[in-house]
């Protein structure tokens, strides 16, 4: 079994579609051990005790810098075992120690079609924000092994979207998530949990 660590920083909503599509038979030989919410107080937080997964809060403003916060992740991922981290919705920068640590067992969802729309200052409703100013008539999800680059990493999946006349960015953010994120992301968790990738 894939013993899998979540980071998450809100909602929760591509942990839940985890959950489900463990509990589903979309993703097999995994399990997720831990949830770790980088502030109290967050629903995917919830997620995690209504399905009885052990979760814990790391925050960065509970460690005098990126590096100490960095090693706590690390601590907590290694005691618990965990051998696939998934970077879901985390919006706090992961540093070397976990990176090295983890190294290729690090993979994130990215609400864009890397490399557009992607990098540093590039997350939640800013990468919609930005892909309707642009202008681009598709747009979609990625995920990729994550390494010291900020969305620098290998691609394992994309799944294309469709931008259409009217979209705000929340209205095309909830579009990415239900069209391309929810699938992409419990897809690339079963090819790593089985072998594939």
């Amino acid at each position: 079994m894939l013993r899998i660590g979540v980071l998450v920083s809100g909602g929760g909503t591509n942990l839940q579609a985890i959950i489900d599509a463990i509990s589903n038979g979309k993703i097999t030989n995994a399990e997720i051990v831990t949830v770790v919410g980088s502030r109290p107080g967050i629903y995917a937080l919830e997620r995690a005790k209504l399905n009885n997964i052990p979760s814990i809060v790391i925050s960065r403003k509970a460690f005098n810098s990126l590096q100490e916060h960095d090693t706590a992740i690390c601590e907590h991922m290694k005691y618990c075992d965990v051998d696939l981290i998934v970077m879901a919705g985390y919006l706090s920068i992961v540093g070397d120690k976990l990176i090295n640590e983890f190294n290729n067992k690090i993979i994130n969802i990215h609400p864009s079609l890397i490399p557009s729309f992607c990098g540093p200052g590039f997350y939640g409703l800013k990468v919609h924000e930005a892909a309707l100013e642009r202008g681009v008539k598709i747009t979609g999800a990625t995920v990729h092994i994550v390494n010291e680059v900020c969305d620098g990493g290998p691609i394992l999946l994309q799944k294309a979207v469709e931008v259409k006349p009217g979209d705000t960015p929340e209205v095309l953010q909830k579009r990415v998530m239900e069209e391309a994120e929810w699938e992409i992301l419990p897809k690339a968790i079963d090819l790593i949990a089985n072998g594939k990738i």
